[in-house]
């Protein structure tokens, strides 16, 4: 129970500074002011944003819960990676332009899927389950619509800006392999104890209501700037 509480109060601990999921101020400025390629400071970035987004690690925590075999570990996370690749680099590319409350208030539903889905909630309740694969994969695009909307905001210069993407992008993969292997090392861990299969439940309920309090969060945050 303690590498639980642990695991979840690191999650939390993360999100409490960085609850609007902005870059920092300094990077902020750092890429608005950046003419031409920047390979190696857009990777450290890709990886930085990775590392310290809390809703992109809550998510993955949810979907690594229970899955033993590092074959399977691999599957969804390159289902998730190729998703919110792809959207993070056609996003900013293209130009198309979501509400970054609302990106944010889906990525925080994917949390609650997660959860839900761990708890084994839709054949219990609903009596159906979803393809858990095609499920990860489209959250993966809804999470890089999230990353790319924040790069949009940020108005980056056009000279260098596929290699300066691809770069940020590595990036995010790096950080993301980084602390899929922490939270793996932990989770690998606490499996091994006869604690997990008693608090698996509570675990999961609680990365649930992490999840709804995102989603509730970023809701607010839409309502509030449409009534400005």
């Amino acid at each position: 129970m303690r590498l639980a509480k642990t695991i979840v109060l690191a999650l939390i601990c993360a999100a409490a500074p960085l609850l609007a999921h902005n870059v920092a101020a300094r990077d902020a400025a750092f890429l608005r002011q950046n003419q031409g390629a920047q390979i190696f400071p857009f990777l450290y970035l890709g990886a930085k944003h990775m590392v310290t987004g809390y809703d992109h690690l809550l998510f993955l925590f949810g979907v690594i819960f229970f899955l033993y075999r590092l074959k399977d570990v691999a599957v969804y996370v390159t289902c998730f990676a190729v998703g919110h690749s792809v959207t993070l680099l056609t996003g900013v590319l293209s130009g198309v332009h979501v509400n970054p409350f609302l990106v944010d208030a889906l990525i925080g539903l994917s949390v609650v899927y997660k959860a839900f889905d761990n708890l084994d909630g839709f054949r219990t309740l609903l009596g159906f389950q979803p393809n858990t694969k095609l499920m990860v994969l489209g959250f993966g695009l809804v999470h890089g619509f999230g990353l790319a909307t924040k790069l949009q905001e940020l108005h980056l210069s056009t000279k260098g800006l596929v290699g300066n993407l691809v770069s940020f992008n590595v990036g995010v993969e790096l950080g993301q392999l980084i602390a899929l292997s922490i939270i793996l090392l932990a989770m690998t861990w606490w499996r091994g104890t006869s604690d997990f299969v008693k608090r698996a439940v509570a675990a999961n309920v609680v990365v649930m209501m992490l999840g709804f309090l995102l989603i509730g969060y970023q809701l607010t945050g839409y309502y509030t700037t449409r009534a400005v």
